[in-house]
């Protein structure tokens, strides 16, 4: 499929999680897109309108047409540009299993790490506990899942390893500001394997900031958004 660097944009912001998703997607693809970055805290005209029901990054325009929703932006650069090396299994059961997975890192591991950000006492406890247990399984997953290969997807990264992106760089950002270990070789080797993998891959390696960086931003949104918030809610 022929296309002009002017028929894909990405509206998205670099931090994003969910935005790095569809960024290596395309990555993988070798589709070309103008990323349009939106500016933090702030929604864009262009934003509100392309997706007018959740007001959230990242939004895929193609041929001028929003499509929301990270793991629904996946799927549909999957099934578009069929060119490039497939994103989901082939197999009816395999990606099954996947979107089962995907579904559980979104609706278990991802709202567990932005309270965690934040969280003291008993509640940081409970939370790393929580968030510890849900990774030991996501090893068992990866082990299962990639038949002991280095990715979800066996040899290459695919749907699940590009939904798991969205949890591990920010996991690394709790045990830095907690300083505790969540993921490391005693209890999840394979994914400790995977991080290093995932990361020097080629559609991902210019995506995934900076361990650094994402702290100094966690810290940023910290005090200007949540620490406020906290502080006026009632008790």
């Amino acid at each position: 499929m022929t296309i002009k660097s002017d028929d894909v944009k990405l509206i998205g912001g670099w931090q994003s999680a969910f935005v790095w998703r569809a960024r290596v997607a395309l990555n993988l693809k070798a589709v070309n897109f103008e990323f349009l970055e939106e500016t933090i805290g702030q929604k864009s005209q262009l934003l509100l309108e392309s997706n007018p029901v959740y007001k959230k990054i990242p939004v895929l325009i193609h041929g001028g047409k929003p499509i929301p929703e990270s793991l629904i932006i996946v799927q549909y650069i999957d099934e578009t540009w069929t060119s490039g090396p497939s994103i989901l299994p082939s197999d009816p059961y395999d990606r099954a299993i996947a979107r089962f997975w995907a579904h559980y890192f979104d609706d278990k591991l991802s709202p567990t790490i932005r309270p965690l950000s934040v969280a003291q006492g008993d509640e940081k406890k409970k939370l790393i506990k929580e968030l510890g247990e849900g990774l030991v399984l996501v090893e068992d997953a990866l082990k299962k899942i990639s038949n002991g290969k280095d990715f979800f997807g066996g040899d290459q990264i695919g749907y699940l390893d590009i939904a798991f992106s969205s949890v591990l760089p920010w996991v690394r950002v709790i045990e830095t500001l907690h300083e505790v270990k969540l993921v490391d070789e005693a209890t999840t080797p394979s994914l400790v394997n995977w991080g290093e993998k995932y990361s020097k891959h080629d559609a991902v390696k210019d995506v995934l900031p900076e361990h650094e960086k994402l702290v100094g931003f966690a810290k940023f949104f910290i005090a200007k958004f949540v620490a406020p918030a906290a502080s006026t809610s009632p008790h």
